[in-house]
């Protein structure tokens, strides 16, 4: 298995993107995860553009890395002026890293229009600048900055800016599609024309704009380039970066190439969800591999043929990337996707048990109405557990009141809920404050259920959505309440619907309060 070196780059261009701002801690938790996932380079920023990515350098040089190479970022000297009196290149020594990558200019209208210099200056900016690195023992990765852009219009000067480099000692050169625009054959050619050319390791750098960054680098790994350069789940700036997680396993699962520990592949769909969570962005679910879509069916004739034969609609096995498969539960789901997640409550059911007809008949009376299970999989648990005769009514309201402030002096506690359960014969009234009616609501029954239900404590919402069904009815239109919870271990989903945004939340909490006092019974 060929060995291909990747390359990340999240701590530097995955910063561009809008939306990221890590901060220190979660920096040294990314380089954490990226070191124990067994990449070879981290790009951990450019100290000479952002001194505080010094700070990160400065804790990374005590922690010290068990795998990976840390590497700083920055371009080339400065026009006219010698390399040792150039600032970024200073700052990159200051980092400490025994790898440095350097960008140049490969495109000729960049030189001349951006950098308002001379081709040969150019030149010399990029040999003065790896030479300078090379003489204080750095492993000096070229950037070559516009590449493709560069070669299509001046393919001349194009190379000699990597020539430039590599007569100055440079170890690699990294090829740039820094405007996201070149086609994948483009990548190929053009990228088999360098490998041929120099004899020191190519490596592939590309950006999304055109919407082929995976393509493009998968292309330029066939034409002879040893090094990826991407971030993890694509972050980056405009359209992003290649994203690793699916050039990683498009080229270790089908294409034989070696880019990270085997045992590692099984955790790529937990880092990528883990990574997103440090950015504070939600994760994406139609990502390729990883996202909670990749394996997900839905229309009845695909579902029965997946779970015949996992291959009929299924590139992979999910488990060998960490993800799982997820069939969801639809007006278009077919009888055997209905069965199969009923036979976990009941094995001793078949398709032509009655409990399956009236479940099918109630989930498609319910999606008229509104009701939507495909995110909301306890919700439709508990329908089941109706229908078979297994749900155990566990509480009764007797009574609830919200009042909500007005003028809206403040978000915090705006609203108060009064609430009454009955538990086996015992009363309990109780009230809370909260952000809003929906909140208030929330905490009230909660603190109220607590009492017979201690177990209660462990639970919270993680996530609230609302999606209105029909705006042309306005204000009156029926909306659809989606509530995720979690109690540390586990999380799950459910679903209210009504006209009224109070009542279709409460429909959705009950719901989420009951599947966790239920769930150890029989979920």
């Amino acid at each position: 298995m060929q060995k291909i070196y990747i390359y990340d780059s999240t701590l530097r261009d995955g910063m561009q993107a809008e939306g990221i701002s890590f901060s220190l801690e979660d920096k040294l938790k990314i380089v954490e995860q990226l070191d124990a996932m067994g990449v070879d380079y981290i790009e951990a920023g450019n100290p000479g553009s952002n001194p505080k990515d010094l700070d990160l350098f400065n804790v990374l040089q005590e922690k010290g890395l068990g795998h990976a190479r840390l590497v700083a970022f920055g371009s080339t000297r400065r026009a006219n002026i010698d390399a040792e009196g150039d600032r970024n290149l200073s700052a990159m020594l200051a980092a400490g890293t025994s790898a440095i990558a350097i960008f140049g200019k490969s495109w000729d209208f960049h030189v001349t229009q951006v950098l308002h210099t001379t081709l040969d200056e150019n030149l010399r900016m990029i040999a003065d600048s790896v030479a300078y690195m090379k003489q204080h023992g750095k492993e000096v990765i070229f950037d070559a900055e516009h590449f493709f852009d560069g070669y299509k219009r001046n393919p001349e000067y194009a190379m000699k800016t990597l020539e430039a480099a590599v007569n100055a000692g440079a170890d690699s050169l990294a090829l740039c599609d820094t405007n996201g625009g070149a086609f994948p054959m483009e990548i190929y050619d053009i990228t088999k024309c360098v490998v041929e050319r120099f004899n020191i390791p190519v490596g592939i750098h590309c950006h999304n704009d055109g919407g082929m960054a995976v393509a493009n680098t998968i292309m330029g790994v066939q034409a002879g380039a040893v090094q990826v350069q991407g971030t993890l789940n694509g972050y980056g700036e405009r359209c992003g970066n290649a994203d690793l997680f699916p050039i990683i396993a498009n080229l270790q699962l089908k294409m034989g190439y070696r880019c990270i520990p085997d045992e590692k592949m099984a955790e790529l769909t937990t880092i990528s969800r883990y990574i997103s969570e440090i950015a504070n962005l939600p994760p994406d679910t139609k990502a390729p591999y990883v996202g909670a879509s990749a394996f997900t069916h839905k229309a009845g004739m695909h579902i029965d043929a997946v779970l015949k034969a996992p291959t009929s609609f299924e590139h992979i096995d999910p488990a060998l990337i960490g993800n799982s498969r997820r069939l969801l539960m639809s007006e278009m789901s077919g009888r055997s996707t209905v069965l199969t997640r009923m036979k976990r409550f009941d094995q001793s059911l078949t398709k032509d048990s009655p409990e399956v007809q009236a479940v099918i008949d109630e989930l498609k009376r319910l999606e008229y109405e509104g009701y939507q299970f495909e995110g909301a999989e306890a919700s439709f648990d508990l329908l089941i557990m109706k229908q078979l005769g297994r749900y155990k009514k566990l509480f009764d309201i007797k009574d609830f009141k919200v009042i909500a402030d007005q003028p809206w002096q403040s978000e915090d506690n705006s609203a108060v809920a009064m609430i009454k359960v009955l538990v086996d014969g015992t009363e309990e009234m109780t009230a809370a404050e909260g952000d809003g009616p929906v909140d208030a609501l929330d905490k009230a029954l909660r603190k109220a259920l607590e009492v017979f239900y201690p177990q209660l404590k462990k639970m919270h919402l993680t996530d609230y959505k609302v999606r209105v069904l029909d705006s042309r009815a306005a204000t009156a239109a029926k909306v659809r309440v989606l509530i995720e919870s979690s109690d540390g271990q586990y999380s799950w989903s459910t679903v209210g619907v009504s006209t009224n945004i109070i009542a279709a939340s409460w429909i959705a909490m009950i719901d989420a309060i009951e599947y966790m006092l239920l769930k150890g019974d029989d979920i």
